[in-house]
């Protein structure tokens, strides 16, 4: 997580909902110049230390970068955090049901956070205390969004409602809607986040894991997969409005043009 202080938001009245994403990378300066020259981002520093920026998409924040990889001994890669009340609950029940705390929880000045790990593999963090400045702009301007592609939607739904008091019942949870073969998860009324399976007539792909994979949104994604592959990333899969990409570094993210978010 990056964080500047301003206006306070705290993770308790938002729990559950995605809360911010942020890559974990091994070189800061050639990761900014690689997003800066894909997606246009502007970068500036962060409360955290000198391992941390923070992204900026015509003066939104966007996401953050954390040059920790090495550090933690992870791969670099995008991960979706999580708003908790309580950190380590949170990771107390993620061992309870037979999943995996990689890193943390660790104390930072602004909160708590930990990497963490579902039962298929799937990597995210989770986050205690204050929201990026300018998080609710962040929210609406709706820049990122990002979809768990998985075996089983439903029982992915109800691990995570388990771990992140989805559809609980108490104030200002997050509510699971059943739909388009998947799930989709709701705060405050607003989709946030959606769980899919891959069809099943299908049989699996042993090449594809399970994982989150963030998406954000551009004006054109055309331009940014050429940008890509001058930058030294490459491109996964490319459609007319969608294109799925990988840094220099091996993190993969996908972007999507506005119109069809």
């Amino acid at each position: 997580m990056n964080h500047d202080a301003a206006d306070v938001v705290l993770t308790r009245s938002v729990f559950g909902a995605p809360c911010w994403v942020s890559l974990t990378s091994r070189d800061l300066k050639a990761t900014q110049d690689f997003y800066g020259a894909v997606l246009g981002w502007q970068w500036r520093d962060a409360r955290l230390g000198d391992r941390f920026r923070t992204a900026l998409a015509d003066g939104v924040p966007v996401a953050g970068i954390a040059g920790v990889a090495g550090v933690w001994q992870v791969a670099s890669a995008w991960t979706p955090y999580f708003a908790v009340a309580d950190a380590n609950e949170t990771t107390a029940r993620v061992r309870e049901r037979g999943a995996t705390v990689a890193v943390g929880p660790l104390s930072f000045p602004p909160g708590r956070a930990a990497l963490v790990a579902d039962r298929d593999g799937a990597a995210f963090g989770i986050w205690q205390g204050k929201l990026v400045t300018e998080w609710e702009a962040w929210r609406q301007a709706a820049s990122t969004f990002i979809v768990l592609h998985t075996r089983d939607a439903f029982e992915a739904a109800i691990f995570y409602g388990e771990i992140l008091d989805w559809a609980s019942g108490l104030p200002g949870c997050c509510e699971v809607e059943y739909a388009q073969g998947g799930v989709l998860l709701r705060s405050r009324g607003e989709i946030v986040a959606r769980i899919e399976s891959g069809s099943v007539e299908t049989p699996p792909d042993p090449s594809v894991r399970s994982h989150w994979q963030v998406h954000f949104a551009v004006d054109d994604a055309g331009p940014c997969a050429r940008a890509a592959e001058k930058h030294g990333g490459s491109v996964l899969k490319e459609g007319e409005q969608e294109a799925v990409l990988r840094d220099p570094d091996g993190a993969q993210f996908t972007v999507t043009s506005r119109r069809e978010r």
